[in-house]
């Protein structure tokens, strides 16, 4: 039959089944490629074939044979007001012409297929980034049409969506993904809705080359000072510096990629900051272990001068000297009482002192003992402890990361 016989009195500005039951919208998709997903965005962009089947009684025919027709007859039939939900950019191919194809069939059914291009946003939460899974949709729903016009459904379930499984992504793999039928609630009327929700997960391999091992090996790096003499003050310095500024370039480089996503506090940041702090550490432990080790030196100085110096010290040494210094220092004791600290415990339990000279007493003791018990006795100590302690404490803290992060 000619088109124009089967047009003749058909009014495109009204669906079908005008006044009576909901037309049944079957759609089925194919996902030609998802070329970009954007963290910083938030959104991903991927080609789609959407192909939409329905049924209009004014358009059948006598026989069993179907019709492609020209793609811009399509603007002389009615067609479903499909578009699609949290878009940001879409666009229809139109090279060489406009990428449409309309299909009639006998019946009356007619198969509208069309291949868009649509940006999509897709809500990403990256505190687990780069160990996370996203869920992303892509939801079609009605524009003008309420459920009492027009009904969506998928043409055969889970397998309407073709493509997905066969993609193959820069970042991620597709883990799964599914088909739904929902109803979309708005001031102006409830709207049937499709949703296809698939979940991508990331491939961690290649953000563990490229910053998990680089900072793992710096912490490693900043260990080798710990076999290296306290007296070695450049080789040190050098080491701890180096490490700690090439850790700082390391965190800048892997943050720079996710510029706009800063806000989120991500596992790959929460590991960097780990390696930062035990390099840090590692320099601050030269420091202390370093400045206790000058402390007792020049503690010693004094008593370790030549014997001939000490021999003429002493043979300048007269009985008045020594008396009248003696007189002096019991002097100073007694005056100074209440303001002297000295290096074994005074006895508080003197009847002839005050309570308030006794309070003061029993705290410069305490004070004492405390000050006493953080002061380091033998500097090199400090690096024999810290070349178990730090690998140990660098271990433990990646075996709770890695079980946080991957199972929980």
């Amino acid at each position: 039959p000619g088109f124009e016989n089967l047009t003749m009195g058909y009014n495109k500005y009204l669906r079908p089944y005008f006044g009576g039951e909901p037309v049944q919208i079957a759609m089925s998709l194919d996902i030609a490629s998802i070329s970009s997903i954007s963290e910083s965005d938030m959104d991903y962009t991927a080609t789609i074939y959407l192909r939409q089947r329905w049924t209009d009684p004014r358009l059948v025919f006598h026989g069993n044979k179907s019709f492609t027709l020209d793609a811009r007859l399509v603007e002389l039939l009615w067609v479903p007001d499909t578009y699609i939900v949290e878009s940001k950019r879409s666009f229809l191919h139109d090279v060489t012409v406009g990428n449409r194809l309309i299909r009639l069939f006998s019946n009356g059914t007619i198969l509208y297929a069309l291949r868009i291009t649509t940006t999509v946003a897709c809500n990403m939460d990256l505190s687990k980034y780069p160990m996370d899974t996203q869920t992303c949709r892509l939801q079609l729903e009605s524009w003008g049409y309420d459920e009492n016009d027009v009904t969506f459904t998928w043409l055969r379930g889970n397998d309407s969506v073709h493509g997905i499984e066969k993609l193959r992504l820069s970042q991620y793999t597709v883990e799964r993904y599914y088909t739904l039928v929902s109803k979309s609630q708005q001031e102006t009327g409830s709207y049937p809705r499709l949703i296809l929700q698939f979940e991508l997960r990331r491939n961690v391999l290649y953000f563990i080359l490229e910053t998990y091992v680089p900072s793992t090996l710096l912490v490693m790096l900043s260990w080798v000072s710990f076999w290296i003499t306290l007296d070695s003050v450049p080789a040190r310095t050098c080491i701890g510096v180096t490490t700690v500024l090439s850790m700082t370039t390391l965190m800048i480089g892997s943050r720079s990629s996710l510029s706009k996503t800063n806000c989120f506090i991500k596992a790959i940041d929460v590991y960097l900051g780990i390696c930062f702090s035990f390099i840090f550490g590692a320099l601050v432990e030269y420091a202390v272990a370093h400045y206790s080790s000058s402390q007792k030196c020049a503690a010693k100085a004094p008593q370790e001068g030549p014997a001939n110096e000490l021999t003429k010290e002493m043979e300048e040494v007269n009985i008045t000297n020594i008396l009248n210094s003696s007189i002096a220092s019991y002097k100073r004791k007694i005056s100074f009482t209440s303001i002297e600290i000295s290096s074994d415990n005074v006895n508080c339990s003197d009847l002839t002192m005050k309570t308030h000279e006794k309070i003061k007493c029993v705290l410069r003791n305490k004070m004492h003992r405390i000050i006493g018990y953080f002061t380091i006795q033998n500097p090199s100590n400090v690096d024999h402890y810290s070349k178990l302690l730090f690998p140990l404490f660098f271990m433990l803290v990646n075996v709770f990361y890695w079980a946080y992060y991957l199972y929980f």
